[in-house]
């Protein structure tokens, strides 16, 4: 797979990162804020989020990097998040969709069918799979037809249904299953309706994150990779698919990876 794209054959690119306040998610706004072409970077945040660290980036980087609220769980939000968006002159180039749920003070990775609940389960999949299908139902209509893009969704290897051999973490899977489909049938549709989009779901690797913290005990160090070399290796997949890659799962390094 080629590493470099032409972006509407503009001198400029206007990026979108979905949680880009923490995580994965920061490490791709500094990583593309560092960018040459790159004119501007949108990251989005939970109204009740932490933004320090992406109040310092703005400060060092002024008006290339703009900071927008949203709560993709909330009607409202969405809505004016897809109205601040058809605001924008040339449209979004990359649109990556990083936030996403594994666990918090309440939900933690199922060992067996017992510690299913549903309420964890509901949570989870409105986090990991509705939460990215409602960003992209904001964001693509205001896409021209002919405008060439890429939307993005961080998903996970332990989504892939043909990858599963080990069971466990029933809500985090299945929420990631969801959200896989959810990128194919979003993909066929806009093979009709923008005919130039890329419409992507991607592993990101085991990144040492808050997300993955309290699951690196059996990880390899060799195999745990740091929030901005894993940027790094996303953008340089990202920046190379075009429309011939809609539809993909796609694995760090570019190749496929089974459903």
């Amino acid at each position: 797979m080629s590493h470099r794209i032409s972006l509407n054959n503009k001198a400029a690119s206007t990026r979108l990162v979905v949680g880009g306040n923490r995580g994965i998610g920061i490490a791709l706004v500094e990583a593309q804020l560092g960018r040459p072409g790159v004119s501007t970077v949108i990251a989005t945040h939970r109204p009740t989020a932490d933004t320090a660290s992406l109040l310092e980036l703005k400060r060092r980087h002024g008006k290339k990097l703009i900071l927008q609220e949203l709560d993709v769980t909330s009607d409202s939000s969405l809505k004016a998040f897809g109205s601040f968006l058809a605001q924008q002159p040339f449209g979004i180039d990359l649109a990556i969709h990083a936030a996403g749920l594994l666990h918090d003070d309440d939900i933690a990775p199922e060992k067996s069918l017992a510690h299913c609940k549903a309420s964890h389960l509901m949570r989870l999949f409105e986090v990991n799979s509705i939460g990215p299908l409602m960003v992209a139902g904001a964001l693509i209509p205001t896409q021209k037809r002919n405008h060439r893009f890429t939307f993005a969704a961080l998903s996970a290897m332990v989504g892939s249904i043909g990858d599963n051999r080990l069971g466990g973490w029933y809500g985090y899977r299945a929420s990631k299953t969801a959200l896989n489909q959810f990128i194919r049938t979003m993909a066929n549709e806009c093979r009709l309706k923008h005919p130039r989009a890329a419409i992507v779901a991607i592993h990101p690797g085991t990144t040492d994150t808050d997300l993955s913290r309290p699951f690196q005990k059996n990880v390899d160090p060799e195999k745990l990779y740091s929030p901005m070399t894993t940027a790094n290796r996303l953008l340089g997949v990202l920046e190379g698919v075009d429309e011939s890659h809609s539809g993909q799962f796609l694995n760090w390094n570019g190749s496929t990876i089974p459903w």
